[in-house]
């Protein structure tokens, strides 16, 4: 047993501290990346925030916003490729997300980025899965691999043909690793770590889990990550909210403020308050919920370890995305960078 010395950091230890800055409004700062990766031939430009491969998150309905956005989307390995296929053949921006054992097939959808996800990526066996997807698809995709969370694994990865190293182990809103096995690293510190060990090779990582406000997310920029990719943030939309895990329940506050304000015409109007969905549903994909519904229950030799909520509906994707920008633009002009990329360079983080 060995203790490694020296405070570890979160999102919520620390703020950005402003700097002077020649930026006169939100406008003059571009988010988009310009990145070259180590093993795809390609050059990939837009804004670096994925939509997680959740299946209350990464939806093909979705991925079509992200995609108008500039953004990418992990579409989850459960959707229906054979019947989605065409839609998806239409966004550049979806990656196909499979796990350890998945093989690739001549289905209609070929995708430009492959995500390769387990939970735990300190396996040998996920290391050779790694290697024999590399193999498979060549220099023509870019594969996003893990999770991890030290930087000697994220090295791992970047060697056996990942483009982009998951960091993040138990940080996720709808995770509970950290609960059931007491294991993980706080998120801000493996970001930290995790980009130094990818970019010293010509990897990049993606901070994956934890971020719970813009704050958050332009956090993880500064810290060094390239992508940013955000689970329940994104969740309780219009676009990736079904029938089966979206809530219709009485709001007596709003039932009342309504009739208020309205020509109240009685059950007419009480019908229609009705009719709004109020929350949705969300959980992680290691919780019984999602296991019980893709695999017919947890298996007898593991636990679960996600959980599931019930959160506010938020409509229309596209709001939300435009929030997260806007809030990204303004940290920029905080500290003066004009790119994205620039922020880690014109960051200082002050300790709470």
């Amino acid at each position: 047993m060995r203790i490694k010395n020296g405070k570890k950091l979160d999102f919520d230890d620390v703020l950005i501290c402003p700097k002077r800055s020649t930026l006169k409004n939100r406008s003059d700062v571009d988010l988009r990346r310009r990145i070259a990766f180590k093993w795809c031939k390609w050059i990939w430009v837009g804004i670096p925030i994925i939509a997680s491969n959740m299946d209350t998150v990464g939806t093909v309905e979705a991925a079509k916003v992200m995609d108008d956005h500039e953004m990418l989307t992990w579409v989850h390995k459960f959707v229906d490729v054979e019947k989605e296929g065409r839609n998806l053949e239409n966004i550049m921006s979806a990656a196909r997300t499979i796990g350890e054992g998945d093989y690739l097939s001549d289905e209609q959808w070929k995708p430009s980025f492959i995500r390769i996800d387990v939970a735990n990526g300190y396996r040998e066996s996920f290391v050779r899965c790694v290697q024999e997807v590399r193999e498979t698809v060549g220099s023509d995709v870019v594969i996003f691999a893990g999770n991890v969370c030290t930087p000697e694994m994220t090295e791992q990865l970047i060697l056996s043909g990942a483009d982009v190293a998951v960091v993040g182990i138990g940080s996720g809103a709808q995770c509970i690793t950290r609960t059931k096995t007491g294991v993980g690293y706080p998120q801000l510190s493996a970001i930290i770590e995790c980009s130094d060990a990818a970019h010293g090779l010509g990897g990049h990582i993606v901070a994956d889990g934890g971020c719970k406000t813009v704050g958050d997310i332009a956090k993880s920029f500064a810290a060094g990550a390239d992508f940013v990719s955000l689970g329940t943030m994104l969740a309780g939309h219009e676009e990736n909210t079904t029938d089966e895990n979206m809530i219709y329940s009485e709001d007596a506050i709003s039932l009342c403020t309504y009739l208020e304000n309205t020509d109240a015409n009685g059950l007419e109007d009480y019908q229609k308050i009705l009719s709004v969905p109020r929350y949705a549903k969300v959980y992680g994909m290691s919780s019984k919920e999602a296991m019980e519904k893709h695999y017919g229950g947890v298996a007898s030799h593991r636990t679960d370890e996600g959980i599931s909520s019930i959160i506010p509906y938020k409509g229309k994707l596209e709001n939300t995305l435009k929030d997260i920008l806007g809030g990204l633009r303004s940290t920029c002009t905080y500290v003066g960078a004009s790119t994205i990329k620039e922020l880690p360079k014109r960051t200082t983080f002050v300790r709470r």
